[in-house]
């Protein structure tokens, strides 16, 4: 059973690193393998996780639509058979972690049955995974787009500001809009360094979020980046680390509580 985490929210709020330093404290619990799904194009999650990046699925889209347009697709192999060779091929496999990089988004003049056969190869190969984390680019729209399997906790990130939990309620707001169904959604308030302001409380009541944590501005973070050390290495007694306790273990009861529906429904 395969719980599906997604991280959301506007740009430069932190979602790559709350994504990969969430992988890393699941993978610290041994809560077993995780794919670690990349969906931003700049495709920057496997420096936070310490792993190296050769090839994205947008690399792979693009080399099968030129070969396509070109007709010098290797004869007698299926289509989905080479799609699901290259992305299997493509995923960076760490300890009790393997990440895959959607990399570049499809463009207007897309090959599109590829584009649907990578969507199905993609969940079904996250179906082979306990846990799935999908670290989002800006917005939600691509949510839909890029893969067709539903999200069970989706954490909205959001900076220390009005302007930031209003975004953030936007992007809520478009949960009902989506292809996806996401089971539980959350807002993360992160870089509050003096905790939430009156005027950040009520912007969150206004907006109907469920505030789960507050993340404080950890400057090891920025000491990290600055030598291109990956975050994941973040001592377990930094105040970022300690902050992280709300969400692994909301994640963890939520994911005994799927098993424990899926038992009884059995």
């Amino acid at each position: 059973m395969t719980t599906t985490i997604a991280i959301a929210g506007k740009g430069g709020t932190g979602k790559t690193t709350l994504a990969g330093l969430l992988i890393g404290r699941l993978a610290q619990a041994k809560a077993g393998p995780i794919l670690a799904i990349d969906a931003d194009p700049s495709s920057n999650l496997n420096t936070v996780l310490g792993l190296p990046l050769e090839k994205t699925v947008g690399d792979i889209r693009e080399e099968t639509s030129e070969k396509a347009r070109a007709n010098l697709l290797e004869a007698g192999i299926a289509k989905r058979d080479l799609l699901d060779y290259e992305i299997n091929s493509s995923v960076v496999e760490g300890v009790d972690v393997d990440l895959l990089a959607m990399g570049r988004p499809e463009g207007p003049g897309c090959y599109c049955a590829a584009n649907n056969m990578l969507r199905a190869i993609i969940d079904a190969l996250a179906d082979s995974y306990p846990w799935v984390v999908i670290d989002n680019e800006a917005g939600l729209e691509h949510l839909s787009r890029r893969t067709t399997r539903d999200v069970d906790v989706l954490f909205i990130v959001s900076d220390a500001t009005v302007r930031g939990v209003t975004t953030a309620g936007r992007i809520a707001a478009l949960l009902d809009e989506l292809n996806t169904k996401v089971g539980r959604h959350y807002l993360i308030v992160n870089r509050a360094g003096n905790g939430l302001s009156p005027e950040l409380e009520r912007a969150i009541e206004q907006n109907g979020l469920e505030l789960l944590a507050v993340l404080p501005d950890d400057p090891l973070v920025a000491e990290f980046d600055a030598v291109g050390r990956p975050l994941v290495q973040l001592p377990a007694d930094s105040a970022l680390s300690g902050a992280l306790e709300p969400l692994v273990a909301t994640l963890l009861s939520h994911t005994r509580g799927k098993e424990a529906t899926g038992a009884h429904h059995r």
